[in-house]
């Protein structure tokens, strides 16, 4: 099962220097719009291609996922975790709810 995290709780999370990865699945473009500071992307498009990438990104920490609303980072988390990752986290709401939530200077669409 995947855990979700809400946009304050992974503000407050990163703000104490938990040890965590953040890994944005939305297109190029999208991330180019609209992130969250710290954040890698690997688009959902690539990612059966970068498992390996993903695993190193993540380290020893906790690996959250990222996109629009919550759904594909969702899928996504899924998707790695049949592939053997563990610790996969999703932003409940995406960076959508991130900009409404947390950090308003984050452009919506």
């Amino acid at each position: 099962m995947i855990s979700q995290i809400d946009p304050p709780a992974l503000a407050e999370a990163r703000n104490s220097g938990a040890a965590l990865a953040l890994l944005d699945v939305r297109e190029a473009w999208e991330f180019e719009l609209a992130h969250i500071d710290g954040s890698v992307n690997i688009p959902m498009s690539a990612l059966t291609s970068s498992v390996d990438e993903v695993h190193a990104l993540q380290g020893d920490g906790e690996l959250v996922l990222v996109c629009h609303h919550g759904s594909r980072s969702m899928y996504c988390a899924q998707f790695l975790a049949q592939r053997g990752l563990s610790d996969l986290v999703n932003l409940r709401g995406g960076i959508n709810a991130w900009s409404q939530t947390v950090d308003p200077s984050v452009p919506r669409y």
